[in-house]
């Protein structure tokens, strides 16, 4: 009897082992694809499950998050017979679990496979710079061939990237001097083209400069004329003010002589006088009219008397 309890209670854990592992949880981003006596049954996704015992089995666990297959580099030839090694970068995700088992035996193998191959066909039809300077437009290529070709086997491919391309060494070199030169070529043309603004400076400060002192010659003779003819303005008007108080002084005098009651000859030897003013004592001959040469010997006695 105790043999048999022994047995019993084995029989109760072997079947509580059992079940619980034919218990699962499928986790985030996961699929399990299930096979009942080898047969396809179906597709598990998140969450719980449970299998028959003994008849369903977990064939693959597939992940289908975004992946990145880095492969090694493979030799390829331009179109102009140039051998390089280019190692490309894939970025693929799972999209069919089923298709993912059952469509091609080693996926990865598989895609690395027909990366190398399609990579040849693309750069077998550019030359050396081209390949070197259509990164895109081959990483758009190769995308679109892949994506295409993965898609019976439940892969698509997000994106390729050329990771590196390495050309031979003599190419290296000769690219290196290129390089070399190039730069050499944009640094004397940095250099001349601020030499030249140098130049075109110091050229519009020079311009500037004579335009400035220009301007300052034309400001002072400005001045000088309006100040000499400033000056002339004055001695014009101190002039004509002196000779015009002289002419103001005989007004007043023949008008004093004339309230004074002076006759008709004395006006006249003061005209006379005036007469002697003009000339200051310059002239040698003072023609006098007709009407003045009577009294002229009047005006002679009169000056004799009063000196007398």
């Amino acid at each position: 009897m105790e043999w048999l309890g022994v047995v019993v209670v084995l029989l109760i854990l072997l079947i509580l082992f059992v079940f619980v592992s034919c218990l699962k949880i499928v986790p985030q981003a996961q699929a399990y694809v299930i096979e009942r006596l080898g047969a396809y049954q179906g597709t598990w996704s998140v969450g719980f499950h449970v299998r028959v015992p003994f008849l369903d089995k977990i064939a693959r666990k597939v992940n289908l998050k975004e992946q990145v297959a880095d492969f090694p580099p493979q030799p390829v030839i331009t179109k102009d017979n140039v051998t390089m090694r280019i190692d490309t970068v894939v970025f693929y995700q799972i999209t069919d679990p089923k298709l993912f088992t059952y469509g091609v035996e080693n996926p990865m193998m598989a895609i690395e496979n027909l990366t190398a191959t399609t990579l040849r066909n693309i750069i077998g039809d550019l030359e050396l710079d081209q390949t070197l300077t259509s990164r895109e437009t081959i990483n758009t290529k190769m995308r679109a061939a892949l994506d295409i070709a993965t898609d019976p086997w439940g892969i698509k491919v997000n994106r390729v990237e050329l990771k590196n391309i390495i050309p031979p060494s003599e190419i290296q070199n000769a690219m290196e001097k290129q390089m070399k030169a190039e730069r050499e070529r944009r640094e004397a043309v940095t250099r001349a083209e601020g030499e030249k603004k140098a130049k075109i400076l110091e050229a519009e400060g020079a311009k500037e400069s004579a335009i400035l002192r220009a301007e300052a010659d034309k400001q002072s003779a400005i001045l000088r004329a309006e100040a000499q003819k400033e000056k002339m303005i004055r001695e014009a008007e101190g002039e004509a003010e002196a000779i015009l108080k002289v002419q103001q002084a005989n007004a007043d005098g023949i008008r004093m002589l004339k309230e004074a009651g002076a006759d008709a000859a004395v006006l006249k030897i003061k005209s006379l006088e005036a007469f002697e003013k003009v000339a200051d004592g310059q002239a040698t001959t003072i023609l006098l009219p007709a009407e003045l040469e009577g009294i002229a010997s009047i005006a002679a006695a009169w000056k004799e008397g009063t000196k007398q």
